[in-house]
């Protein structure tokens, strides 16, 4: 599977990202440029990329960070380094394997060998 596809949800959400800080920043500098001649001073560059940090990362802290926080956060916290998760996945595990047990009786070994082979228990 390539890079595009195994990964095309993060590439989206990579190109919506840049979508609109390209057009955060490209309607920032109309609006500072209007603001400037407005009182009648300089436009200067320096005095934009300023504003514009501040207010991209204001934009950032307030929204993205708490919603990043919250997704990726919680899924490390939950998924990858709880204990609670593994023995949910163990539990549920067994619980399928005492299924296929009572289900076939006859293959249930060799099918849970098969399983076991296709997907390496870690």
């Amino acid at each position: 599977m390539s890079l595009w596809k195994k990964y095309g949800f993060a590439w989206v959400t990579i190109g919506f990202l840049l979508f609109s800080l390209i057009g955060h920043w490209i309607f920032g500098w109309l609006a500072f440029v209007d603001e400037q001649q407005a009182v009648g001073a300089p436009v200067e560059a320096g005095a934009f990329v300023i504003q514009m940090l501040r207010d991209t990362f204001e934009n950032w802290q307030s929204e993205f960070l708490q919603l990043l926080w919250q997704v990726v956060g919680l899924t490390l916290l939950l998924y990858v380094g709880s204990p609670q998760s593994k023995e949910s996945e163990d539990r549920s595990e067994e619980m399928l394997k005492a299924i296929m047990r009572k289900v076939d009786p006859d293959r249930a070994a060799a099918t849970l060998a098969e399983i076991e082979k296709k997907f390496p228990s870690k």
